[in-house]
């Protein structure tokens, strides 16, 4: 078997071929898309697809043709993303499809991986993305109302919709024309609100679907949660568990657009994490109960670079527990046994879209292309698809008892189901796959800069960090921001204006500024009655920072919360300047173009001699954004008129401060990552380039989960992490962002943190671990094997196996615990228990030391028996180390 590195560098010799421009033309032969009640047809044949959700910008192009692969090789068929307006038309009428929004060059890379694409136009996407998907100048469009039947939004939707179809056609990136598009959507989750405008809502879903069946893009649209979808569009479920839904027409395919296999995090919160066995279980099912298409949300979930983030409060990282983390790296075991998974479902594709779907109560013959649902007890049943012969046949037995193990009679043979899972026969004779039983490897990522130094586990059992860590400089330069107005831009009029009204969401900052006459009888006033005035702010989102003439005296967060703060003031004229932040705009719900950003109701100060001043028809001067931000700090690197001074011990921490520093990149390949500990809250730039907002809030100390069960339904609350720690400290920066020394890291701290204590680590799996019980089954792949196929191998002959892969790159350097027996414990923590075959670690040294990657059968004849009559199992901790050469398997 050659070597999963060399294959993924022959396609990836390929991609770029076709991508530079060399090679042109069709991916595929040209196919015609079509569905009927069962699946989407792919020229004219039905087929059960695995689809892969990545969104293109959160990612750099450099990265997209390694998500792509390992997508593939994880066993997608199909790739799915959204179309993010705000970042295709930045401003009303110019396009941008350069970089991270080269949407084409996405696409190509897609359809020459081999691979399908389903593409969400939307374009309202929310995906915890900015204005949900939305530009902001769409608000300033007159008489707009976002998503219903409002003339100004239609004609901008169209136009957008439009505009990327036609990209789309004039590439050749239809299936029809060759290229890898299966699938659109129209809309998305429109059914959550649709009651919200009544029936201009029910009117406009009319027109949605009518408008972009009109286009005519030649593939099928779909809605995503629109249970009222017209009959010319799919409409499709998005949840954790999509097993039970049924589309509004006999005459449409079960499609899952959205299968949570995470959740997104919030500033200050936990980390959210969904059992792979649980992830499984649902996957299983769904196709267990007719579905046919069904999409891993996310499958990469990337980071949201710049200020894309939506909200209020989402993070900079949008890892969503995937199957292949925020920095590309494999997510273990979750991708390994998904992987299995979707093998398992590929051996009974014939079986199942020869069917018709799933029925109850029984049908009474096997040998026609028929569904037969079969109750095998109070929580267990097999639903079984046949062709027209009775070589097709696969089964689906599942336990959803969420404690109990079961063991069913099936077709005259037994069947042991752990609770909450599934097992899937291909054959309707043999389990080659249980949801619940995890053969796939774990690994545990290392964050580090010294591969000397000593390490310590550190939250989750897949992550650890090391110790003494070099800092990123011992010389910063700073330059203050201005408090208050600082350009010619600023401007005054009288009242309160709304934050993006003026902002247009060009800068998260907006500073409102008035001023305030206290007259020496207010001093007496006070004194007299010790009283202390009050600012009140009526409400208030995301972020604001009070300050009296120039001192920052306080400041608030919260989604449209009420402000008060004590204010001291002195006789005389007094500025009160609020700096109004956004911390990512609403990106969910009805009437978006309603939300704003800022202030709401009035503004007064309290305590006054002759009752409370009512600021809020008092003239105020606007000023948009940082002075640093229109200086373009972050790009420019000239030190001499801007101001930049070194910066000392001494003179940190400081409010609304730039800071900047070079550093050179660490050797080698890993992903790079800032860890910002240190800091309070901000912005990053790396050569120019935005890596994102930081912040240091801190998760609740409480509801985190010692052990994880994954038994029973999931929801976001449930397997979180992180308790009392930020909820994110490490900032990734691609390496296609990086040169090898001399990078220029710029940050503006609005809190006060230290920039001396940052440091700049790698991202690297240095250790793979490994639990295969003997009575787990062979590799899904055997069944597969023309050996099987042709008889000359039995299924009784099959044995488990276990598989180590280090990640490309990197070889398996020593094998640091190994036991045939009865082990016990977990990766970090492996013992061996009363039964152990002493020849463990000198097998698995021999079979795996120097290679990317190894297997070794799980069973009594390659270790011996050290105890007879008992269930034995292999437990293997391995490390990996960076390699130039590479051994095939």
């Amino acid at each position: 078997m050659q070597n999963r590195t060399l294959i993924r560098l022959q396609w990836l010799l390929t991609a770029l071929t076709v991508t530079g421009g060399m090679a042109t033309g069709e991916y595929f032969k040209p196919f015609n898309v079509t569905y009927d009640h069962r699946a989407i047809k792919i020229d004219g044949k039905r087929r059960m697809l695995i689809s892969a959700g990545i969104h293109y910008p959160r990612a750099t192009p450099e990265m997209w043709p390694d998500l792509i692969a390992k997508s593939k090789e994880g066993g997608a068929d199909v790739i799915q993303t959204y179309v993010f307006w705000s970042g295709h038309e930045p401003v009303r009428g110019q396009y941008n499809f350069e970089g991270r929004y080269d949407l084409v060059k996405f696409v190509k890379l897609v359809g020459a991986s081999g691979l399908y694409l389903h593409l969400r136009i939307g374009p309202y996407v929310c995906a915890e993305w900015n204005f949900g998907g939305f530009p902001v100048w769409l608000r300033d469009i007159p008489g707009i109302v976002f998503r219903t039947d409002n003339e100004p939004f239609k004609e901008e939707m169209k136009r957008f919709v439009k505009k990327i179809v036609d990209v789309m056609r004039e590439e050749s990136l239809f299936s029809w024309q060759g290229g890898p598009i299966i699938m659109l959507q129209i809309e998305n989750e429109y059914g959550n609100i649709e009651g919200s405008y009544g029936q201009k809502g029910k009117d406009y879903v009319k027109w949605a679907a009518n408008m972009a069946v009109g286009l005519g893009a030649g593939v099928p649209w779909v809605m995503c949660r629109q249970t009222d979808a017209p009959e010319n569009i799919i409409d499709a479920c998005n949840g954790y568990y999509c097993d039970g839904f049924k589309p509004n027409s006999n005459k449409k395919p079960v499609l899952w657009t959205e299968n949570w296999d995470g959740w997104y995090t919030t500033w200050g919160g936990r980390l959210p994490h969904r059992p792979v066995e649980d992830l499984a279980f649902a996957v299983a099912r769904f196709y267990q109960r007719g579905g046919s298409f069904q999409n891993y949300y996310m499958f990469f979930g990337g980071t949201n670079f710049g200020r894309t983030s939506g909200g209020p409060n989402y993070v900079t990282s949008y890892d969503y527990d995937a199957p292949i983390d925020e920095y590309g790296l494999l997510s273990q075991p979750k991708w390994g046994h998904l992987k299995d998974l979707h093998a398992a479902i590929k051996l009974c594709e014939p079986a199942l879209v020869a069917s018709e779907s799933a029925q109850c109560p029984n049908q009474s013959s096997l040998h026609k292309p028929n569904t037969q649902y079969i109750k095998l007890g109070s929580m267990q049943e097999a639903h079984v698809y046949s062709g027209g012969n009775t070589s097709i046949c696969s089964a689906f037995l599942a336990n959803i008892d969420e404690h109990k193990t079961s063991t069913v009679q099936f077709l005259g043979q037994s069947y042991t189901l752990p609770p909450w899972s599934v097992s899937i026969l291909p054959d309707c004779k043999n389990a080659v796959f249980n949801t619940a039983k995890v053969g796939a490897q774990t690994t545990i990522k290392m964050v580090e800069s010294e591969p000397t130094s000593s390490a310590k586990s550190s939250g989750p059992e897949n992550l650890m960090i090391r110790t003494e860590l070099p800092l990123i400089s011992e010389s910063w330069m700073t330059l203050k921001e201005p408090i208050g107005a600082w350009g010619d831009d600023s401007f005054t009029v009288q009242g309160i204006l709304e934050h993006l009204n003026v902002t247009k969401d060009q800068s998260d900052y907006l500073w409102y500024i008035t001023r305030v006459y206290v007259s020496d009888e207010d001093i007496a006033h006070w004194k007299e009655n010790t009283i202390t005035p009050l600012l009140n702010i009526d409400s208030m989102r995301d972020i604001v920072r009070i300050f009296i003439n120039g001192q920052l005296i306080g400041s608030s967060r919260g989604k449209w919360v009420k402000v008060v703060q004590k204010v001291e003031l002195q006789q005389g004229y007094n500025d009160v300047m609020l700096l109004s932040q956004t911390v990512g705009l609403q990106n969910y719900g009805a009437f978006l173009e309603k939300d704003g950003a800022g202030f709401k109701g009035q503004i007064t100060l309290t305590g006054f001699k002759n009752g409370d001043v009512d600021l809020s028809h008092s003239p105020w001067t606007y000023q948009v954004g940082l002075k640093g931000e229109f200086q373009k700090l972050y790009a420019n690197d000239e030190d001499g008129s801007l101001g930049w001074t070194n910066l000392t011990h001494d003179k940190v921490p400081s409010i609304l401060s730039w800071y900047k520093t070079h550093f050179d990149s660490p050797g080698g390949k890993e992903p790079v990552v800032l860890d910002m500990s240190s800091m309070g809250k901000g912005q990053a730039w790396v050569n120019g380039h935005h890596i994102g907002r930081y912040w240091t809030l801190v998760a609740p100390k409480d509801g985190c989960q010692e052990t994880c069960d994954y038994r029973g339904s999931y929801d976001s609350g449930k397997c979180q992490t992180n308790c009392g720690k930020p909820t994110q400290i490490w900032y990734h920066v691609p390496r296609s962002w990086l040169q090898q020394s001399g990078n220029l890291l710029v940050l503006f701290e609005e809190t006060g943190g230290n920039p001396f204590h940052i440091s700049v680590k790698t991202v690297s799996v240095e250790t793979v671990c490994a639990h295969v019980s003997e009575d787990y089954y062979p590799p899904v792949k055997t069944w597969s094997h023309s050996s099987y196929i042709n008889g000359e191998l039995s299924a009784d002959q099959m044995k488990p196996e276990m598989e180590l892969q280090c990640e490309d790159g990197y070889t398996i350097a020593s094998i640091e615990f190994a036991s045939y027996g009865t082990p016990q414990g977990s990766c970090q923590s492996f013992s061996t228990g009363k039964c152990h075959a002493p020849t463990s670690s000198s097998i698995l040294s021999k079979a795996c030391e120097g290679r990317n990657s190894c297997k070794i059968e799980v069973s009594n004849s390659i270790f011996g028996d050290p105890c007879p009559r008992t269930v034995k199992a292999l437990a293997v901790k391995a490390r990996c180390e960076p390699s130039s050469g590479l051994s095939e398997i």
